[in-house]
């Protein structure tokens, strides 16, 4: 079993708090990568990381990985934690389905950066970062 980074039980959180916490996380890494890529334009930072964070980009990268085998099983019980989850808010730009499955994204990497997984996180962020550049979405 993973220890957690913080003090506390990561595998009794809810999927909502998994998600902020993913959400949080995700959003740097995308902001560093970026800033490593010589974005240094706040308009141009924001504009640019939207394509990574959106919910429609992480509803599709999550699908994406779930239809190539790229979670393990535990993996894929936080992301359904997460899917699954009753949220107090409602989409803004997305449809109900695409806001769901995102907040399952945020779940999944919010699991891993409290697991302690950090390598596991970067591959996965790697992976999502490469898909969205690949992609075009």
């Amino acid at each position: 079993m993973e220890k957690s980074i913080v003090d506390v039980d990561y595998q009794q959180l809810n999927g909502i708090v998994l998600a902020y916490m993913g959400d949080s996380i995700y959003e740097v890494y995308v902001r560093r990568h970026l800033l490593e890529k010589g974005l240094t334009k706040p308009s141009k930072l924001h504009q640019r990381a939207t394509h990574y964070v959106s919910a429609k980009a992480q509803a599709f990268l999550v699908t994406k990985m779930e239809e190539e085998g790229l979670m393990t099983e535990t993996e894929a019980g936080f992301y359904k934690r997460g899917r699954n989850a009753k949220s107090h808010t409602s989409a803004k730009n997305t449809s109900v389905l695409t806001y769901r499955v995102s907040t399952g994204f945020e779940a999944l990497i919010g699991y891993l950066y409290l697991s302690g997984q950090t390598q596991r996180l970067e591959e996965v962020i790697a992976w999502c970062i490469q898909t969205v550049e690949k992609e075009g979405k």
